[in-house]
C-alpha cells in the first residue's frame, strides 16, 4: 500500500533505500542504441525547484533486470492544499511511474491525500488522463508545463469533491458501492463463493467518517479495500483479507473505485 502520510519530505539517502532503481546511471543493456536514458533522479531534483518534494518511494521487486524495474515516487506541495469547510483537508499528490528497461515513458497520475485518515487516493477522470513525457527530449521547460496544467486542474477534483459530499446514499445504495468495490480485488467467481459482511465494509472505523453522503462512504470502503480491514469466508474458513503492498495493483484499485464512486454522482 501506497504510504503518503508522511509529513516531510524524504531525503535522497532514504529515497535510494527505499528504491535504489531511481538512481540507476545506465539504462539496461537490453535497451535499443536510440533509448535516451535520463534517471529518474533528475526529475526529482527538476520538481523540487518546482515546490515538490517526495513523500514516498517503492520499486517492483525484481529477480530479472535488478536496477532497472519500475518504480514510483509520490510528490506533494506544501502550498498546494484543498482545505475543505467541514475542516477535511486534502493535499493533492502528484505520482511518477518509470522505468529504466525502456518499456516505461516518465508517467505523472494526479492524487489526493485526506490528512484526517492520513489516506490517499489516485485521482482517475478524464479530466486527469495520465501525463506522459518521453525520455527523449526531456526537458525541464516541458516538465513544468505539465505539472502547471495538472495543478490548474485541481478545481475539477475540489468540483467532484464536493458533488460527492453533496451525494447523500441509501444504506441500500452503499451496500451495492461495497459489492461493486470487491470486483477490483477479487474475480467474480470468487466473489460467488466468498461470504462476505457488505455491511461491515462499509462501517466506519473512525468518528470522522461518520455520514451518510458518497464522500463519507467511498472513503471507508476504500480504506479497508486497500488495507484488507474485511474478513472473509471461503471453504468454511474464516480468512482475513491481505493489505495490497504491491503499488502497480494499488494504483489499479485506487482509479477504479475513484471512478465507481463518480459514476454515482
Amino acid at each position: 500500500m501506497l504510504d503518503l502520510s508522511k509529513d516531510g519530505f524524504l531525503t535522497m539517502n532514504e529515497i535510494k533505500k527505499n528504491a535504489p532503481s531511481i538512481f540507476t546511471s545506465t539504462p539496461s543493456p537490453d535497451t535499443s542504441e536510440k533509448y535516451t536514458h535520463i534517471p529518474t533522479s533528475v526529475v526529482i531534483e527538476d520538481m523540487e525547484k518546482l515546490g515538490w518534494g517526495v513523500v514516498d518511494a517503492k520499486e517492483v521487486k525484481a529477480r530479472k533486470g535488478v536496477g532497472f524495474q519500475k518504480h514510483l515516487l509520490v510528490f506533494r506541495n506544501p502550498d498546494v492544499v484543498i482545505n475543505g469547510e467541514d475542516g477535511d483537508t486534502v493535499f493533492p499528490q502528484i505520482l511518477l511511474t518509470n522505468s529504466h528497461d525502456g518499456k516505461n515513458s516518465f508517467t505523472f497520475t494526479a492524487g489526493l491525500f485526506r490528512l484526517v485518515c492520513e489516506n490517499g487516493l489516485v485521482v482517475s477522470t478524464q479530466e486527469f488522463e495520465n501525463v506522459k513525457l518521453r525520455h527523449m527530449g526531456y526537458t525541464f521547460e516541458e516538465l513544468q508545463e505539465r505539472i502547471k496544467e495538472m495543478v490548474e486542474r485541481l478545481p475539477l477534483t475540489v468540483d467532484s469533491l464536493n458533488k460527492m459530499k453533496q451525494k447523500k446514499v441509501e444504506e441500500k445504495e452503499a451496500i451495492q458501492f461495497a459489492k461493486k468495490a470487491l470486483t477490483t480485488r477479487f474475480t467474480e467467481d470468487q466473489i460467488k463463493v466468498f461470504k462476505i459482511d457488505l455491511k461491515e465494509l462499509i462501517k466506519p472505523t473512525r468518528k470522522e467518517d461518520e455520514g451518510s453522503d458518497l464522500w463519507s462512504v467511498f472513503n471507508v470502503v476504500q480504506e479497508k479495500i486497500l488495507t484488507g480491514d474485511f474478513t472473509y469466508k471461503s471453504g468454511g474458513k474464516v480468512r482475513k483479507a491481505r493489505q495490497i503492498k504491491n503499488f502497480n495493483q494499488d494504483l489499479k484499485v485506487n482509479k477504479e473505485l475513484f471512478e465507481m464512486a463518480l459514476e454515482l454522482v
